[in-house]
């Protein structure tokens, strides 16, 4: 096996399909491909995945229903055009970063995307809030309860990885906009402290049943929020239930839209 092999282990029921990031003294540090999720195994419980498997399968069927769902919020009648929601994206995790504003493109959703460490996201945001001024704020990249440290008590947040970072990352934010219907925040990864980050000031938190998530489920929300209608409020029940992860992996509170429209259309020159 050697370093970007896709594999699977063995002693997880081969549950979740990976790639190998390194390899040292017979481990192998693994990134989920699908999924937000950083692990190791010894080489020995890996398995070659045995067949080419689409990187993101349910992320493009995704993807799908979400721009049949947003082009049904769209208004492109003449004399209108759009203004949806800008985003900002904080991401621990720089390939998908990428996914992300390949996703944001292709929906013509404005977005700024920067690749930190996710204890460097609350200090960033100080700057970046001011400078950019966006509607929708995204704070996600990797987490987990660690296994090593855990005292049982899923509400003691030394138990993550990162929620305490998210967390701060979040505070920033909401002391920056205290309005969360002028400015909605997802953050969390998988299997992120989802109480703390909804009681810092997030809008949409991940994860309330502490599962995985799926890399692009942010990416969902942060774009029916950018279409939704501002007299509106986002449908949780639909836009929750149309993640990838599902009510078990995402969860939020009651927040209006931010798409505009404006007039007149000016007609393209081309």
């Amino acid at each position: 096996m050697k370093i970007g092999d896709c594999v699977v282990r063995k002693s997880y029921g081969k549950d979740v399909l990976f790639r190998i990031q390194d390899l040292k003294d017979r481990q192998a540090v693994l990134k989920g491909v699908s999924f937000r999720l950083l692990a190791d195994a010894p080489l020995d419980d890996l398995e070659a995945a045995t067949e080419p498997m689409e990187e993101d399968v349910r992320g493009v069927s995704l993807l799908k229903q979400s721009r049949l769902r947003i082009a049904g919020l769209k208004r492109t009648a003449e004399p209108y055009f759009d203004v949806p929601g800008t985003i900002l994206h904080l991401d621990g995790d720089r390939s998908y970063l990428k996914k992300s504003i390949a996703v944001y493109n292709e929906l013509r959703i404005p977005a700024e995307g920067y690749h930190l460490k996710e204890s460097d996201m609350a200090e960033a945001l100080r700057q970046l809030l001011p400078a950019l001024q966006p509607d929708i704020v995204v704070i996600t990249g990797h987490d987990a309860i660690l296994k090593h440290r855990f005292d049982g008590d899923k509400q003691n947040i030394q138990n993550y990885k990162n929620s305490l970072h998210f967390v701060q990352a979040v505070r920033v934010a909401r002391a920056y906009e205290r309005n969360r219907d002028a400015m909605t925040i997802i953050a969390g990864a998988c299997q992120s402290h989802f109480e703390a980050l909804l009681q810092a000031g997030a809008n949409f938190a991940s994860s309330p049943s502490r599962i995985l998530i799926h890399a692009l489920d942010p990416v969902y929300i942060a774009a029916k929020s950018a279409f939704t209608p501002v007299k509106d409020t986002v449908n949780i029940y639909d836009v929750i239930t149309h993640t990838v992860s599902g009510l078990k992996g995402l969860g939020g509170i009651e927040t209006r839209g931010n798409y505009r429209v404006g007039l007149p259309r000016i007609p393209s020159e081309n």
